[in-house]
C-alpha cells in the first residue's frame, strides 16, 4: 500500500492543488462564455449591426495588448495568487455591474464595450500569473499534463456554454446567466484561496532587472533578444498567428457560401472544433506531450495546418469538414502545449510574467491584421477570381470548385500550405530546431517545498 501511494505521488506529484484551480479556472470560465453568448444575442436584438459585436472583441483586446508590458512586471513584483484572485474579482463586479443595470433597464451597448475594456485589463495581469504560477506549482515533468488540462478548457468551454446558455435563456433570462456566471467567479476564488502558489525564487536574471517599474516592464523584451532562439520561436508563431486567423477568420463565411446557408451544418462542424480540442487536451493530460518539445511543435504544426485549413478549403461535405475541423484543433492542442513548456522551462520562474506578457502581445498582435486581410480579399479577390468564367476558375476550379465560397476555399488551402512552410521552416532552421540544446533550463526539476498543496 505504501509503494502504491509513493508511486502515485510521484506520478502526479503537485497535481492536486494545481487541478483544484484548473477546475475553478474551468468552471468560470464557462459561466464567462455562457454570459457572453447571453449578450451577443441582446446587442444583435438591441442594433442588429455585427458592428457592435465586433467592437466589443476590439476593447478587449486593447487594453491587453497596451498593458502587457507593465501587468508582467506586476505579476513578478507581487503575489501571483493575489493577481489571480483580483482578475477573477474583476470580472465578477463587471458581471454584477451590468446585472444591476440590466435589472433597471438601463443596460446600453456602450456599458458592454466598458465592461469589455475592465475585463481584457484585467486579463492582462492574470494571464501571465496563471501562467506563471504553473511553474511554481508543479515539478517540471508535469508541464505537459499542466497545458493539456489548461487547452482543454477553451474547446470544451466552447462546446457547453452556448448549448448551456442556448438552453437555460428561455427559462431564467440573460439575468439568471448573469447569476450563474457570478457564482462561478466565486467557486473560482474559493479554489484559489484554499491553494497555496509559490512565489519563485530569485535568479540572476531576476537581480538584474530590479529597478523601476518601467526598467523591469521592459525587462521581458530585452530578454528575448538576447536569448534569440527563443525569439525566433516567438517569431514563427507571431506569423502562424496570423495565418491561422486570416484562414479561420472565413472558416465559417465559406461553409455558409458552400452549403446555401445552412446553419445545422455550420454547427456540427463547430462542434468538431471543440471534441478536436478536447481529445487534444486529454492525450496531452495523460501522455505528457512528447519529450523532444521542439520536434513536437512543428510536427504537430504541419499536421494542423495540413489536416486542417487546407482539408477544410479542398473539402464540399460534412465528413471531410468534420474531419479538419478536428484535427486542426487536436494538433493545435500539441502544438500549443509543447511550446508552453518549452517556455516554461527555459525561463527563471521569477521573470516567467515579464516574459510572458511580452510573448502573448507579440504572439497576438498580427491576429487583427489577419481579420481585416482576410475578409478584403475574400470580397474582393478570391470570390470574383473562382467565379465561373473568371481565369481563377480555369487554373484552381478542380482543386477547390468554382462559384459562391470557392474563393474563400482556396485561400483557406493557401493559408494552410504557408502554414506547412513554416512547419518545415521550424524544423530545418537550426537555430530554432535545436533551441532545446541551445538555452540550458533554467527552471528546477521540483518546485518548491509543498508547492501546490491546499491552505487549509
Amino acid at each position: 500500500m505504501s509503494d502504491l501511494r509513493d508511486r502515485w505521488n510521484d506520478r502526479f506529484e503537485g497535481m492536486f492543488g494545481f487541478s483544484l484551480v484548473w477546475l475553478g479556472q474551468f468552471v468560470s470560465i464557462i459561466g464567462s462564455s455562457m454570459t457572453r453568448f447571453g449578450l451577443t444575442i441582446w446587442a444583435w436584438q438591441v442594433t442588429g449591426k455585427a458592428t457592435a459585436l465586433a467592437l466589443v472583441g476590439f476593447f478587449s483586446l486593447v487594453p491587453m495588448l497596451v498593458l502587457s508590458p507593465i501587468a508582467g512586471a506586476v505579476v513578478d513584483r507581487w503575489n501571483r495568487k493575489r493577481i489571480m484572485i483580483l482578475g477573477d474579482l474583476a470580472a465578477g463586479l463587471s458581471t454584477i455591474f451590468l446585472l444591476t443595470l440590466f435589472l433597471l433597464g438601463k443596460m446600453e451597448i456602450w456599458h458592454i464595450y466598458l465592461v469589455a475594456v475592465v475585463i481584457g485589463a484585467g486579463e492582462a495581469f492574470q494571464r501571465p500569473a496563471y501562467m506563471a504560477a504553473i511553474s511554481t506549482m508543479i515539478p517540471k515533468k508535469h508541464y505537459g499534463r499542466a497545458q493539456g488540462m489548461i487547452g482543454m478548457v477553451g474547446s470544451a468551454t466552447g462546446i457547453i456554454s452556448p448549448v448551456a446558455a442556448g438552453a437555460l435563456l428561455g427559462f431564467i433570462g440573460i439575468n439568471g446567466i448573469m447569476l450563474i456566471d457570478i457564482a462561478t467567479f466565486l467557486f473560482a476564488i474559493s479554489m484559489l484561496l484554499i491553494v497555496r502558489v509559490p512565489q519563485p525564487v530569485e535568479s540572476e536574471e531576476g537581480k538584474t532587472a530590479r529597478g523601476s517599474m518601467w526598467r523591469e516592464s521592459a525587462f521581458g523584451f530585452k530578454f528575448l533578444l538576447k536569448r534569440k532562439p527563443l525569439l525566433y520561436l516567438l517569431m514563427s508563431y507571431a506569423v502562424l498567428n496570423l495565418v491561422l486567423t486570416f484562414a479561420f477568420s472565413i472558416q465559417s463565411p465559406m461553409i455558409l457560401a458552400r452549403t446555401d446557408s445552412n446553419e445545422l451544418l455550420l454547427g456540427a462542424v463547430q462542434m468538431f472544433f471543440g471534441l478536436g480540442g478536447v481529445a487534444g487536451g486529454a492525450v496531452l493530460s495523460i501522455w505528457g506531450g512528447p519529450k523532444k518539445r521542439i520536434r513536437g511543435v512543428f510536427l504537430s504544426v504541419i499536421g494542423a495546418m495540413l489536416l486542417g485549413p487546407t482539408l477544410l478549403g479542398l473539402g464540399n461535405s460534412l465528413l471531410v469538414w468534420a474531419i479538419g475541423a478536428f484535427f486542426a484543433v487536436f494538433f493545435a492542442q500539441l502544438a500549443s502545449a509543447s511550446s508552453n513548456v518549452v517556455w516554461q522551462t527555459k525561463v527563471p520562474h521569477d521573470v516567467q510574467g515579464r516574459v510572458f506578457a511580452y510573448r502573448g502581445m507579440i504572439a497576438s498582435i498580427a491576429s487583427p491584421v489577419g481579420m481585416i486581410l482576410a475578409g478584403t480579399l475574400a470580397d474582393y479577390v478570391f470570390e470574383p477570381m473562382m467565379q465561373v468564367g473568371s481565369w481563377g476558375a480555369d487554373v484552381f476550379g478542380k482543386l477547390v470548385g468554382t462559384g459562391t465560397g470557392a474563393g474563400m476555399g482556396l485561400m483557406m488551402v493557401l493559408a494552410g500550405c504557408v502554414g506547412v512552410v513554416l512547419g518545415l521552416t521550424g524544423l530545418i532552421v537550426p537555430s530554432i530546431r535545436n533551441l532545446e540544446k541551445l538555452i540550458p533550463d533554467c527552471d528546477p526539476e521540483s518546485p518548491p517545498v509543498a508547492a501546490g498543496t491546499v491552505e487549509m
